[in-house]
């Protein structure tokens, strides 16, 4: 088969999940990116030549084409070249900008959502509730429960739901965890969903009783500064390192030396909530017990007391306790990590979310014909 995958940026940092899509699907993949007039396909920038994009221009003013013709144009032509089978748009906020594209190729459309883009009020509203984009796609694929539910409430037709929650890298099953160190990893965006400061809080309420305890938090984002500021604040600069953005050997180290993974997810007031955040499977899958929230996918795959301790969002005193407790007792983030590693690869494996994906494109192919 030939997949054309469309995506709006070209490999960002974070989305290891999309880049999984790109290098194991089966059969050869055209990698579109970009958003509106910038759609190019890697490996060969522009869709079309310069004299034949200014042809186009000249066509578009003399028969008053309208807006997105032209764009259109040049993809469903590259489409066309490269005898493409199937498309898989990530995003469901993606699909919506080019969903005249997707219409107008009459080929089988799987659209993945991931997380703002089913949740974000704003988002959801400016796509009219997905109409469009739910009637013109084959298959829709929801990366969590709660997803599912939501993604039904607005209209999308229960035949078409699919849920196929992400994999991590197979690097990360290789890790075997020494609990060495009384050491605490968060790693991701600094933004309002993943609440930082809340983690931050939480680690605070019990660092006097463990002052050789250290929370590491990599990445970047808009709360990066106001986290710097309440660590400041806490006095808690020798117990609380902000890494910055690393890279995913880096973070395999940390998981190596930690004895557990932090994460405090909330829904934002914009409606903002997580898929399944990849690194969460990522801690899991590597024997490292995970202390989060009941938000979103997170309860899908992390079991309560027996692969990793849960609380619910804005309860920061039940996130210390939790802390507390593996701090405090390193056989206990032993026996949940080795549960999680357990759980992750009989459930959840990189492997298993792209046979699913590999399934439905045979599928949606093989239905088409």
């Amino acid at each position: 088969m030939n997949i054309a995958i469309f995506t709006p940026s070209q490999n960002p940092y974070s989305e290891t999940f999309i880049q999984a899509h790109k290098n194991y699907l089966k059969g050869k993949v055209f990698y579109y990116y970009g958003e509106g007039q910038g759609i190019q396909l890697e490996g060969k920038g522009a869709l079309c030549s310069l004299t034949k994009h200014r042809w186009l221009i000249l066509q578009a003013k003399a028969f008053k084409w309208a807006k997105n013709k032209v764009r259109d144009t040049k993809v469903l032509t590259s489409l066309k070249e490269n005898k493409i089978d199937a498309i898989l748009v990530e995003y469901g906020t993606h699909a919506h900008n080019i969903r005249s594209i997707l219409k107008a190729s009459q080929l089988p459309i799987i659209v993945h959502f991931h997380g703002y883009d089913a949740s974000v009020y704003d988002a959801v509203s400016r796509c009219n509730q997905y109409k469009e984009v739910f009637a013109v796609a084959t298959k829709i694929i929801a990366v969590s429960t709660k997803m599912q539910q939501m993604l039904l409430a607005i209209g999308c037709p229960k035949h078409k739901l699919v849920y196929n929650v992400y994999g991590p890298q197979k690097e990360f099953e290789s890790i075997q965890p020494k609990f060495t160190k009384q050491q605490l990893v968060a790693i991701g965006r600094f933004t309002d969903k993943k609440a930082p400061y809340y983690t931050i809080m939480a680690f605070k309420s019990i660092a006097n009783k463990f002052p050789n305890a250290k929370l590491l938090m990599a990445g970047s984002g808009t709360l990066l500064n106001a986290c710097k500021n309440l660590v400041k604040q806490f006095k808690l600069e020798q117990q609380v390192l902000f890494l910055g953005i690393i890279k995913p050997e880096e973070y395999r180290k940390l998981l190596t030396e930690s004895l557990a993974f932090v994460q405090h997810s909330v829904r934002a007031d914009n409606g903002d909530m997580e898929g399944t955040p990849l690194a969460v499977l990522e801690a899991s899958v590597a024997g490292v017990p995970v202390i989060a929230t009941n938000h979103a996918g997170i309860p899908d795959v992390i079991l309560h007391n027996k692969t990793g301790l849960l609380c619910e969002e804005h309860e920061v005193e039940k996130m210390a306790q939790h802390m507390q407790q593996l701090l405090a007792n390193t056989d206990l983030a032993k026996q949940l990590g080795t549960a999680g590693k357990e759980h992750i690869l009989s459930h959840y494996t990189v492997q298993r979310h792209i046979e699913v994906l590999d399934e439905l494109m045979e599928q949606v192919h093989h239905n088409s014909k």
